[in-house]
């Protein structure tokens, strides 16, 4: 499309095959008829009134020069008692008097006499003599005149006739216009040739700015086809360039970044979770198997595998429910809002006290922050319940929220030192805990939640035994208090001293003995 010559793109013809022939036709034809329109628009207004001041002005010119022959020749004749002979050749000094009134190469003289015969003619061709010239011709005033329009064989002639008078003939003053009808038409020719150039030059190039502009472009849509016909996300996309092309490479170059690495993840979560379903299914299958038999069975077999399919039914359905959460990720969809942290976690903490019967502790002041409440609440949940399901005997679990950063504290067995970074991860789980219950997805939800508010989550241990896990979640500043402390710190320092009053009143009860030792997420 960019070899087909200027002429065959410019005609009919080549502009419609190239708008069928797609974007980088239709975007590069635009681009030229657009450059040779506004091209051909400022040739005509540049054009047109260079022409119009250019023929006006020769006009006048040639204009004035007539006029002030004609009124040289009046004056004299008006002056002094001429005759037709003092106009011809070879009649002493009034032959100056001839020179000066044909010195202008384009003013003629043509003598008659007293009956309006043609006597002599210089500068001219010969010119009719009408009816009215003979009339003046023999008028007795001199320097009488009218002016007429001739067309002769030989051109187009501005005509004056001027009386002698006394009857001895007239003189026929004439301006060839045919000269300056051809010079006109000569100028307005070459404007026409320069301004056809002009516009051919512009839809030229036009064509060429539009491809180099249009490149990028023309490789985007290429590249964007190629995804949107195969799928395939590893492809190459522009992106240089500050300007919109430059930007809106950038940007679909990130957004296929996101929708692979959301591919990745839905394999990886994929794979994952027919890896986790493998363990209850195949312990279901088994145990279904044996239930045909199952009368058979000693009562202590027969209780053990009744436990043991309520027991797999039961980790298998909070499997699955964690994975179409993950999978649906329905948190996305949830409109951020105000959230009191103190009350959510009360909330949090009365759910799981009468699920567990643990004695959970809150220790918390009222901070507000914006993000997704259930979210938020499904985070918590899932700190208190890993925390619930590790902590020893009937030792107090600490719900502490300390200005935007949420943390669960037990006296369990702790975490492995090499577990510590990874216990956020999907379904990671240590080799010690498989035979405890759990997904392997609940923390790694506490940690999409706080990425998705803008924070990060954090575990360790905690001396004298068990962990402290949370998360933090990014807060606006808070306005300081006049004469006071800021609120933040204020709450910072109130909930760091309960903390550490609850923790004492636990050790004292004899619940802090435990070291850490092996403990993974649930």
């Amino acid at each position: 499309m960019s070899r087909l010559p200027i002429r065959r793109l410019l005609s009919p013809l080549g502009l419609s095959r190239a708008l069928r022939q797609g974007p980088s036709g239709g975007l590069r034809i635009r681009f030229s008829v657009a450059f040779a329109g506004v091209a051909a628009l400022v040739a005509v207004l540049v054009g047109g009134l260079g022409y119009d001041s250019a023929a006006s002005m020769i006009r006048r010119d040639r204009t004035s020069d007539f006029v002030d022959s004609l009124n040289s020749l009046k004056s004299s004749v008006q002056g002094a008692s001429l005759t037709p002979y003092t106009f011809l050749p070879n009649k002493g000094n009034f032959n100056d008097l001839r020179d000066s009134l044909i010195q202008s190469g384009d003013i003629g003289l043509q003598v008659l006499g007293s009956d309006g015969q043609v006597l002599d003619s210089a500068n001219t061709d010969l010119l009719p003599v009408s009816a009215e010239d003979v009339s003046y011709a023999k008028m007795r005033t001199a320097g009488h005149s009218h002016n007429v329009l001739e067309v002769t064989k030989g051109g187009h002639y501005r005509v004056v006739t001027v009386s002698l008078g006394g009857g001895r003939g007239a003189i026929q003053l004439s301006q060839l216009l045919s000269d300056t009808d051809q010079l006109l038409q000569a100028l307005l020719h070459r404007i026409a040739e320069l301004a056809g150039a002009v516009v051919l030059l512009a839809g030229a190039s036009g064509w060429w700015l539009a491809g180099r502009i249009t490149r990028r472009l023309v490789s985007l849509t290429s590249a964007a086809e190629h995804v949107a016909s195969t799928g395939q996300l590893d492809v190459d996309v522009p992106r240089r360039g500050t300007d919109e092309i430059g930007r809106l490479g950038r940007a679909f170059d990130d957004m296929l970044g996101r929708l692979a690495r959301s591919k990745d993840d839905q394999r990886r979560l994929v794979q994952d979770a027919g890896h986790e379903l493998r363990t209850p299914l195949t312990s279901l299958r088994t145990n279904i198997a044996a239930l045909p038999r199952l009368d058979q069975l000693p009562p202590e077999s027969r209780d053990g595998l009744l436990e043991d399919l309520a027991t797999e039914t039961r980790e298998l359905t909070v499997l699955v429910n964690e994975l179409v959460e993950l999978a649906a990720d329905r948190r996305e969809a949830e409109e951020p809002t105000e959230v009191d942290l103190n009350a959510l976690a009360e909330r949090v903490a009365d759910l799981a006290r009468r699920r567990t019967g643990r004695e959970i502790v809150v220790v918390a002041r009222p901070f507000v922050v914006t993000g997704r409440p259930q979210a938020l609440q499904r985070a918590l949940t899932n700190l208190v319940e890993n925390a619930a399901k590790f902590a020893t005997g009937d030792s107090q679990i600490l719900l502490t929220v300390d200005s935007g950063r949420v943390a669960v504290l037990d006296r369990g067995p702790g975490i492995d030192e090499a577990d510590l970074d990874r216990v956020f991860n999907r379904f990671y789980r240590a080799t010690r805990a498989r035979s405890l219950p759990g997904s392997g997805l609940g923390l790694s939800i506490v940690r999409e939640v706080a990425e998705s508010h803008g924070g990060r989550v954090f575990a360790h241990n905690r001396p004298g035994g068990g962990a402290e896990i949370g998360f933090t979640l990014r807060t606006d500043p808070v306005e300081p208090v006049p004469g006071g402390t800021p609120p933040g710190k204020a709450a910072g320092k109130a909930t760091a001293k309960a903390t550490a009053k609850a923790t004492a009143r636990a050790d004292r009860k004899g619940l802090t003995t435990r070291r850490p030792s092996n403990r993974t997420k649930g």
